[in-house]
């Protein structure tokens, strides 16, 4: 009985944190980056959608960083198949989050319904976490060397403005 439980309660924690958006722990950090911000701390947010601003950014400013006219043709079909993809996520998403909460409106809900939606949930974000790490690296392909680090550089200051907005 105390084994049931523990595991209701550790059920309720887990929709708990889904339902609040904490990200999983596997979009939590990006080692490789020693937490000095960067593309580590828009992996943080647990909303790829932020990893789509790459192209966004990218088009914002084409001429700070030296984009050619090919280049910009091939940056923006890809920017709107991401915001696409994006507004696809956040709404499979939602609905996932809702029948979660069907489920568990009952006193006696069903326990391997709840841990089904729950992974339903987990393969939404996981889905499309790869989904923006492939646009991205497709992204990547476009820019030379140069242009790489100029982005890098603008998401930097990017990343600094929205920190400061946020009292960081």
């Amino acid at each position: 009985m105390k084994k049931m439980c523990r595991l209701v309660v550790m059920m309720g924690a887990v929709v708990a944190l889904l339902m609040t958006g904490v990200p999983a722990f596997s979009q939590t950090m990006d080692v490789s980056r020693d937490h000095r911000g960067g593309h580590g701390q828009m992996m943080e947010r647990g909303n790829m959608g932020n990893m789509g601003d790459m192209v966004g950014l990218c088009a914002e400013h084409a001429d700070r960083m030296g984009l050619t006219d090919d280049q910009i043709m091939k940056i923006k079909p890809l920017h709107h198949e991401m915001e696409k993809k994006q507004a696809r996520y956040r709404a499979d998403l939602q609905i996932a989050k809702i029948e979660l909460m069907e489920i568990m409106e009952v006193k006696n809900f069903d326990l391997d319904k709840a841990g089904y939606a729950v992974k339903k949930i987990a393969a939404i974000k996981t889905a499309n976490q790869m989904e923006m790490l492939k646009a991205m690296k497709e992204m990547r392909t476009i820019l030379t060397d140069e242009q790489f680090k100029k982005m890098k550089k603008i998401m930097f200051m990017k990343m600094g403005d929205k920190n400061q907005h946020r009292g960081f």
